[in-house]
């Protein structure tokens, strides 16, 4: 046997509802402790250099979607990360809605109840939670750090305070 018929193991991690596909990349990558780099590489993602000569995984996890992850690589990921390429076409932002890259938005209090970035969170047209109809954060209540990209978030608080996504559904404001 060499060692390239050797496929490796990896954890699979299921999507949550609603789940932004930045965010489930972070969790699918920390479960497998990956680099967004060796992730493209197991998914054969790797040498294809999307625009700007940054890789598929990386742009994806920072929401740069120009061009957006064609059939062939969503399928070529799907089976890596072991979840089928529709679900993972629903963690992209509909092509008729446009997307905020940044601020990254959060409501903590649907965070709370289901611990994953949620697409509809960056949609242009929304401002409001509409589970919750609360306006949605774009920075910590506390400090004022802006949230860093949905794939690296590990625990669910400020990288600055520590302030839990939880703890920070008391200042938000409803609508």
């Amino acid at each position: 046997m060499e060692p390239g018929d050797i496929n490796p193991w990896l954890f699979q991690v299921e999507p949550y509802q609603g789940e932004s596909l930045s965010h489930f990349l972070g969790r699918f990558r920390r479960a497998n402790e990956l680099t967004p780099a060796g992730l493209g590489k197991a998914a054969r993602l790797g040498g294809a250099i999307a625009v700007g000569g940054a890789l598929p995984i990386a742009r994806w996890e920072k929401f740069r979607f120009n061009p957006p992850p064609s059939r062939q690589q969503l399928e070529a990921l799907a089976k890596v990360v072991g979840v089928d390429a529709d679900r993972l076409e629903q963690m992209l932002p509909p092509t008729e809605v446009g997307m905020k890259i940044e601020p990254i938005r959060l409501c903590a209090a649907c965070y709370t109840e289901s611990p994953c970035h949620k697409i509809e969170w960056q949609f242009k047209v929304t401002q409001e939670c509409a589970s919750h109809h609360l306006r949605l954060l774009s920075e910590c209540p506390n400090c004022g750090a802006r949230f860093k990209v949905p794939a690296l978030w590990v625990d669910g608080h400020c990288e600055r305070c520590f302030l839990t996504f939880a703890q920070m559904a008391s200042y938000q404001k409803a609508i």
